[in-house]
Parts: C-alpha cells; structure tokens; sequence
C-alpha cells in the first residue's frame, strides 16, 4: 500500500521565531481538522530543525525533514551537514537532489548517489527529487533526463534500501513559477517513473513507492493533482509557509 504523504520545503525562508511561530500553528490547525495523509513533513532550514523538532515532540501526525545533507560521512568539510548528524537530532527524511541544489550548487547525480546511500545507511528516509527542465520538455527529451536522473542517483540501491525511498518528481518549469503540471502532464510522468521502478526491480515494489508531485502545488490545485492515479502527495514549497494553506492542501486526500 502506497502512503499518502504531504512534505512542506521551506527553503531559505523564515527566521527562528517565525519558523518555530509557523510549526505552532500548523499543530494547532491539524488537532481540529482531518485528512487521509498517511505522512506528514515539515522541511526548515538547518538552524532550525532542533527548534522545530521541539515544537512538534507530542505531536504524531509530523515528523522533520532536512534539506540536504552532506555526501560524505564526516571530515573537513567546513559548512556540511552529515546524514549521521541530522539523524542523532530527530531527523527521520532528508530530501535529496532538489533541482535547486542541482542547478545553483552543481549537485551531480554521482553526488546525489552518495548522498541517497548515507541516508539509507544511516536510517533516514530519502526523498530523491528529479525533473526535467523546460527546454527539455520542449526538445521532448523529458523522459529521458527522468530516466538518467533516476538511474544514475537513486536506482543504485537494491530492492530493500529502494523500498524505504520516496521520489518527488518536479518540473523545473513549474517550481516558483506558478505555472503547474497540467493533470495530464503529472500523470504521465509518474506511469512512466512508475514503469521504471517496476523495470528495474518488480512490480511489487513499484506499487508500493510513494512518489509526489512538487511544482506549484497548493491548495487550490492539490485536490486535482493528489487525486491522480500515480500521485501519491506533494512536496509542497512556497503554500508551506503559510499554516493554513499547507494545512488545506493536507486535507486535500
């Protein structure tokens, strides 16, 4: 059985009191409303996991996230954070490849492949984004980059570590924009990342890999999308700053 699962990035936003003022409020909204969401995350910056881990210590519906970590296990590697790190605070997910550490960092799938095996090797959860860019979907090369992506970052790890993964699939096109993934569009891509899974391992696994559409995704739209076939939840970015708005798009199953 697939979990249905809702993860709010919140990116570089928000300062210490904010972020702990944020997490109170989404607390307090869910102890009165009800979803169908089998996973609930909440992704702050670095600085502000241990606070927010705090805000949420009695509350069993959430659980923290990080953004990134490191793709090396400990060293002089001034500013890293390493999977074994996040993991003794309270972590339990880290979201690894997003297309922003790919894109303004030069993230490699080589990198993202040792970040994937830290995670698993350390007992947190990966969430391993990929997507393609807009002049690769209009060069109609889209499914190929997703294949690579997959391929060559996460489909390294055998069908027991695979099992504890999650994959976000993310149009780069859509991410910030405010332009989202038509249904149809979202629907083909995660068949077909789908189809990949069953591929390279079975179809059993395959039915049983969350996968989460991260693009614009809010609460005006996140009925449609979730409701999709092979749409398991979203990684949420900018309507997760908002409680009320991260909280609808929660109810959203």
């Amino acid at each position: 059985m697939r979990k249905k699962i809702v993860a709010g990035n919140w990116k570089m936003n928000l300062l210490k009191e904010e972020a702990i003022e944020l997490t109170s409020e989404i607390v307090k909204l869910l102890q009165t409303e009800t979803s169908n969401a089998d996973q609930l995350l909440i992704a702050p910056p670095f600085v502000y996991l241990s606070s927010v881990i705090g805000v949420i210590k009695n509350e069993k519906r959430i659980s923290v996230a990080a953004q990134n970590c490191a793709d090396k296990n400990a060293g002089a590697y001034t500013g890293e954070v390493s999977a074994a790190m996040l993991k003794s605070i309270g972590v339990t997910t880290v979201i690894i490849g997003h297309s922003e550490r790919r894109a303004y960092y030069n993230e490699t799938d080589a990198m993202l492949a040792e970040k994937v095996k830290l995670a698993v090797a350390t007992n947190l959860q990966p969430i391993f984004c990929c997507g393609e860019t807009l002049s690769q979907r209009e060069s109609n090369t889209h499914f190929e980059v997703i294949k690579e992506q997959l391929a060559n970052g996460l489909f390294q790890l055998n069908a027991i570590d695979f099992a504890k993964a999650i994959i976000a699939y993310e149009p780069v096109w859509a991410i910030g924009t405010g332009v989202t993934a038509s249904p149809q569009q979202a629907q083909e891509m995660h068949a077909y990342i789908r189809k990949l899974i069953a591929e390279k391992y079975d179809s059993d696994i395959s039915n049983s890999t969350s996968i989460l559409y991260g693009g614009s995704c809010n609460e005006k739209n996140a009925k449609e999308l979730f409701a999709l076939p092979d749409v398991d939840g979203g990684l949420i970015g900018g309507a997760s700053l908002k409680a009320q708005s991260f909280v609808s798009i929660i109810k959203s199953f």
